[in-house]
């Protein structure tokens, strides 16, 4: 095997579905990679794109919770000092406490409390935090100074803001702790991949060696030939037409191009090649063309980049679409238990098999997951990887899956999915992995067809609702349900979500020609 073509398969094999020990042997693909060939950012587990945190997620976790944390100790307070408790208290001492809780989380956001940066040692965090709390303090004494006469008042508060300050200075010490763990887990910092072993990947990586504002996974380069086994100790995994399909990619936030930028026609040939991934793809601008420049949309260790495909994720819009997934599918679960029993008996008494069928699906950033389903056809004859979609009258449905597939029952068990964080309620419809159109696999009919994977796969949404649900046979089947799906994801907010889910019903009811 030439050293080109062992790039081009090394790395990841931790990712690999299980296999057998002969299915090991016998390909060097499965091999374990060894520990010099793994690079000095990867993690021994990679966690998928959905299940990583942002620094701005967590900063605001953390806030959230000092905020709860002495609202709490206020309640406290007022109990013991107040003979009609917290609901009787006067209002000026209310609005007292709520003022020095907002000052002590201003004071803590100035001294850059809730940064966590990666290198930042613990010693300088407790500073910090400290120091934010005594910074609140000092402009909490004017407070007390502007309060009504009352000993009671300003002994209560005094309390409070001494027991304040010793929580959640402790509270900070517990969060840096779980910070530190989630990164060495892989769960908090950003995966990228380079794309040109040039002298700006060199740069780039080199710079985050230091920061640790992200981990590099690998480099991918058209020119093997010139390119080197490594840049900066991070391997050279193999070309771009690798990269399209390998193993590491569900797991990658941002892909970065490092081919300069004068080199017009290579940049333009990759930005076209990659454009097709749901991942971000960025452009990494010449440093000192860049300075003062508005192309510089974002920064990563201080390197101006400017990204030219992807979808931008916004943090709170996701954590919303999270608890709102939470929320109904747990009240959807309790009301769908009573239906879902009586479905799982009809499916045992009609035919001989598994209640429920699973099945490898894409997910979030092309993620494969296993999805849940009753099962609709003859267990000899089921059919994982939709190689031959269901058609009218198909023989291999059974009584009951007729039934449960025109109605979508099969699909109630994907509300489990959607709890775990594997779907949500609302997005485009999982495909299975290596679903077939034809004789053609449906992903190479459509150039964006991976741009449906930019967002959590859904139970419904925006296509089903538009008549595009089931099998699609024809090219056009799926170009359509693409271009419904991109849509979708362009709208995209908590209100699309609410009317898809109220359409649902209504559309699923009028719905006759869909075949199931």
């Amino acid at each position: 095997m030439t050293p080109a073509a062992a790039r081009a398969i090394d790395a990841g094999t931790d990712l690999a579905a299980p296999e057998t020990a002969p299915a090991r042997a016998t390909r060097p693909d499965l091999q374990p990679v060894p520990s010099d060939r793994r690079g000095p950012f990867r993690p021994f587990r990679l966690a998928p794109a959905r299940e990583r945190l942002s620094g701005t997620t967590v900063a605001r976790i953390v806030r959230a919770c000092d905020i709860v944390l002495m609202a709490v100790i206020a309640w406290a307070v007022l109990s013991l000092t107040q003979a009609a408790g917290p609901l009787g208290a006067p209002f000026h001492e209310v609005l007292a406490y709520a003022l020095a809780g907002l000052l002590s989380a201003w004071g803590l956001k100035a001294t850059g409390a809730y940064g966590f940066a990666a290198a930042e040692p613990l010693a300088l965090h407790m500073v910090r935090a400290g120091g934010g709390l005594v910074l609140a303090a000092l402009a909490g004494s004017l407070l007390l100074m502007l309060l009504p006469p009352g000993e009671g008042v300003r002994a209560g508060l005094g309390l409070w803001w001494v027991t304040s300050f010793a929580l959640v200075y402790l509270s900070h010490l517990a969060w840096w702790l779980s910070v530190r763990g989630w990164r060495k887990a892989g769960m908090l910092t950003p995966n990228v991949v380079v794309v040109g072993a040039t002298k700006g990947a060199e740069r780039l990586i080199g710079t985050l060696l230091e920061t640790r504002e992200a981990a590099v996974l690998g480099v991918f380069d058209d020119r093997l030939g010139r390119a080197p086994d490594a840049v900066c100790r991070v391997p050279v995994l193999g070309d771009t037409q690798a990269l399209l399909g390998h193993r590491v990619m569900p797991f990658v936030d941002r892909i970065v191009i490092t081919v300069p930028s004068t080199a017009q026609a290579r940049v333009r040939q990759l930005i076209e090649k990659l454009r097709i991934l749901p991942n971000d793809v960025s452009l990494l601008l010449d440093f000192d063309a860049a300075e003062g420049s508005s192309r510089a949309l974002s920064r990563l260790a201080e390197a101006p980049l400017a990204q030219v495909s992807g979808h931008a994720r916004d943090e709170a819009r996701a954590a919303w679409k999270r608890v709102q997934d939470l929320v109904l599918g747990s009240a959807a679960l309790v009301a769908a238990l009573p239906v879902m029993a009586l479905v799982a008996v009809a499916v045992k008494l009609d035919s001989p098999g598994p209640i429920l069928f699973r099945q490898r699906r894409h997910g979030f950033n092309n993620e494969e997951i296993v999805v849940w389903k009753f099962r609709s056809m003859r267990h000899d004859r089921a059919d994982h990887c939709a190689c031959q979609q269901v058609t009218e009258g198909d023989d291999r449905v059974t009584r009951v899956g007729r039934f449960i597939r025109k109605t979508s029952l099969d699909e109630l068990p994907q509300i489990l999915n959607v709890l775990t964080g594997a779907m949500s309620l609302v997005g485009p419809r999982p495909h299975a992995v290596g679903m077939k159109t034809g004789e053609t696999e449906s992903a190479r009919l459509v150039a964006q067809y991976a741009h449906r994977h930019r967002i959590k796969p859904g139970i419904t949404g925006w296509a089903a609702i538009h008549g595009s649900r089931g099998p699609v046979h024809t090219p056009a089947d799926v170009r359509r349900r693409v271009a419904l799906d991109v849509e979708y994801i362009e709208r995209q907010s908590l209100w699309l979500d609410l009317y898809i889910l109220l359409m649902t019903l209504p559309c699923l009811l009028g719905d006759r020609a869909a075949v199931r």
